[in-house]
């Protein structure tokens, strides 16, 4: 709806800052970082996203256009919201938040406010294949697919909680491994756990 805006900055706040583009002033939201770069009375650009609410319209500003694109795809992501996709990219760039769930470091998610130990391994499991691999690297050929393992394993009447910990056990012995031999591997850690 709004991808940019250009024009002079009229504050900078802790969590906002007010430009005016064509004579009205619009209130941002963006990282203290993006913040950072402001300065008042002078003409500034930003990448934009407009959050529509049922009671609310919320626009999003970033510095660079990769930090948009990142955000919007947080907010796929089930209960990841417009703050806590603003305060993962205020821990993480796209490409530091790209080698965190390439590599599977859940503890790197856990240093964002907000996120525990079981946001972050949804948020590996449902960001795998969205954000591609990072700068430098390439995309796995046959890369897990996580969430359908745990679909799998949650149809097969294992609690999610469970699915959680043997596709986290399995995945790194498994590595670049089809879906199915993950299923398999995690049925039988399962298993051995009875």
């Amino acid at each position: 709806m709004i991808a940019t805006v250009r024009g002079k900055v009229l504050a900078v706040k802790a969590a906002v800052a007010i430009i005016e583009v064509g004579g009205i002033g619009l209130t941002i939201r963006a990282t203290a970082a993006t913040l950072a770069k402001l300065r008042e009375g002078v003409e500034a650009f930003l990448h934009t996203t407009l959050v529509v609410r049922e009671d609310s319209l919320t626009l999003y500003g970033f510095d660079e256009a990769e930090e948009r694109d990142t955000f919007e795809v947080l907010q796929g992501v089930s209960g990841i919201g417009p703050r806590t996709g603003l305060a993962i990219l205020s821990v993480h760039t796209p490409d530091a938040l790209r080698r965190a769930v390439g590599a599977r470091d859940a503890k790197a998610l856990q240093r964002v406010p907000g996120i525990g130990a079981k946001g972050a391994q949804r948020l590996l499991l449902e960001l795998d294949k969205k954000l591609g691999p990072a700068r430098g690297e390439t995309a796995a050929g046959s890369a897990m697919d996580g969430a359908d393992v745990i679909e799998a394993l949650a149809g097969l009447g294992w609690p999610e909680r469970d699915a959680y910990v043997a596709f986290d056990a399995v995945r790194q012995e498994q590595a670049g491994a089809d879906t199915a031999t993950l299923l398999r591997a995690c049925l039988q850690f399962l298993g051995a756990r009875k």
